[in-house]
């Protein structure tokens, strides 16, 4: 399999590994049987990401994506992430193997997740900025 450079330098040196111990926001994605999990962690001041780190537990395509995504979002407005796609974050690392694409969605989804429980924690209902959200357990290999 080929991957970018972009990819293998995501893989070798991901950006903003860890997490946020007083999270505004958590979500987490993906189901042990397909291999890959992620969790996101985000901190939201004045509705800005000031900080967001990942745990991914997968192949390193998935590892990339999701320090990719991470970085694709951190220091924007909720209302900029909301709006991140995984082709996008598949475009930023220069593209995947098409086998592989499965993981920037977990990536996106995530993100989404976490945007979710930060609206969810703040009392509002999450549905109408983030969407119908996919079971975070289910399985998102094609």
């Amino acid at each position: 399999m080929m991957y970018s450079d972009k990819v293998w330098d995501h893989f070798s040196n991901p950006r903003n590994v860890g997490e946020i111990a007083d999270a505004d926001g958590v979500g987490e994605v993906g189901n042990a049987t397909c291999g890959d999990i992620m969790k996101i962690y985000l901190k939201i001041e004045k509705d800005v990401i000031t900080d967001v780190k990942f745990k991914t537990f997968g192949c390193g395509a998935a590892i990339a994506t999701s320090s990719m995504a991470t970085e694709m979002i951190k220091g924007k407005p909720v209302s900029e992430a909301l709006k991140l796609t995984n082709k996008a974050v598949v475009e930023a690392l220069d593209g995947l193997p098409p086998v592989k694409v499965h993981c920037s969605v977990l990536a996106e989804q995530a993100i989404k997740h976490a945007l979710a429980d930060y609206y969810r924690r703040n009392g509002i209902d999450p549905t109408p900025f983030v969407g119908e959200l996919p079971d975070a357990e289910a399985c998102h290999v094609h």
